[in-house]
């Protein structure tokens, strides 16, 4: 785990910033999504909304401007064919995660803005709009929510004796590799929710287990999982080892985001 002392910047200095870009660009999406949007289908055959374009580049201005010597990653530039070199350190933006959910009218979708320094994920702002909840998280300092009656420290749980809160992916439901990762398991309650909002309940202790196992990239789990780290949880790959970053491609493998079970394997 790095030490946030021994870090050439301040990491809290940077952890503010990103709080409150992602705050600013859930303000953002809420007006575009009270004012009416059109969704546009991109090559990926993923969509996209004018509140991914305007929330991304809001933040990407605003980290370009504030750190201009740690580049910034988005999504959407990604996707319209501009490079920019990682580095040691860079930020990784989503700036609407879950754009289904957005689109169909739902409320799980987020903001993610996430630092990776060494491949590893350092912290994470995550705001999630239509909730009016920030989550922040600093590894190895610790994880906030905010929300109308403030802002509260969270740490993720063990999982209650009743059986494993999972929370799985919408879009996935039925994906039959869920069912065999569920076999022999005691399951005390399943749910589908879209985006990266399933990470900020595990991270609060509200859920245990989160199985991805659809494809996702690195801008969608940088800042979540800070978040999860900070919080006390872990995200680790197909292997077993915590997910990493600057990977080919931006793609992640399949993961498995937890409480604070044993590393690697859910309570039965």
């Amino acid at each position: 785990m790095t030490r946030t002392d021994a870090l050439p910047f301040d990491a809290d200095a940077l952890l503010a910033l990103a709080a409150r870009l992602a705050d600013e660009a859930a303000t953002l999406i809420n007006e575009i999504r009270t004012n009416g949007f059109e969704t546009i289908i991109k090559a990926d055959k993923s969509p996209v909304t004018e509140a991914d374009q305007a929330a991304e580049r809001h933040i990407l201005a605003g980290l370009r401007k504030a750190t201009p010597d740690i580049p910034a990653i988005g999504e959407e530039e990604v996707a319209n064919g501009l490079f920019v070199e990682p580095g040691q350190t860079y930020w990784l933006v989503d700036p609407l995660d879950g754009t289904r959910e957005f689109a169909a009218g739902r409320d799980d979708f987020t903001v993610n803005i996430g630092l990776v320094h060494d491949n590893r994920v350092l912290l994470g702002a995550m705001a999630l709009p239509a909730h009016g909840q920030l989550y922040t998280g600093l590894v190895g300092k610790g994880a906030w929510r905010r929300d109308a009656s403030g802002q509260h420290p969270i740490r993720a749980s063990l999982p209650p004796e009743n059986g494993l809160r999972i929370l799985a992916s919408r879009h996935y439901a039925d994906d039959p590799r869920l069912k065999e990762w569920l076999a022999g398991r005691k399951v005390g309650t399943l749910g589908n929710i879209g985006s990266a909002a399933k990470f900020a309940r595990v991270a609060e202790g509200a859920a245990d287990f989160y199985p991805r196992l659809g494809p996702t990239m690195e801008w969608d789990t940088a800042a979540p999982q800070a978040i999860v780290e900070a919080a006390g949880g872990q995200v680790l790959d197909e292997h077993g080892a915590p997910l990493t970053y600057g990977k080919p491609g931006w793609f992640n493998p399949p993961f498995l985001c937890t409480g604070l079970a044993a590393a690697g394997e859910p309570s039965a």
